[in-house]
């Protein structure tokens, strides 16, 4: 496999996250607004939201990681940030899900764990950046 292979896999992979984890947002958001209306608090509501909204955040960002080795910056570097955002998507926004629809509540440690990832990938695309 050539480094080009290489490079083209880690956008693709990004990209593909990015895609699929924007399109789930979406429908989150369709059945937090519709389906979930009579189902759950106010308070339930907003939480579904706030996963929503940081899901699509993160698969924007997914997308557009995809798109900036264009300007030269690491690849693999980006391609870790992208993994964490990805792992981020799961356990902030996921734990969220699953309290607000399940009501389970052991998972409240999750959701800053998730947070952090989010963080991490945010300052590896910084470093990236700077090593421009």
């Amino acid at each position: 496999m050539t480094a080009a292979d290489s490079n083209t896999r880690i956008v693709r992979w990004a990209l593909v996250a990015g895609a699929v984890a924007g399109l789930l947002a979406v429908m989150a958001g369709a059945f937090g607004a519709h389906g979930l209306r009579n189902l759950v608090s106010e308070r339930g509501l907003e939480v579904f939201q706030t996963a929503v909204s940081y899901q699509m955040y993160h698969a924007l960002i997914l997308v557009v990681a995809s798109l900036v080795p264009v300007l030269g910056l690491p690849r693999k570097l980006l391609a870790v940030a992208c993994g964490f955002w990805l792992v981020g998507i799961l356990l902030f926004s996921g734990s969220l899900y699953l309290l607000v629809l399940t009501g389970t509540h052991w998972l409240g440690p999750v959701t800053p764990v998730g947070g952090l990832c989010f963080m991490v990938g945010w300052a590896l695309l910084a470093i990236a950046a700077l090593k421009k």
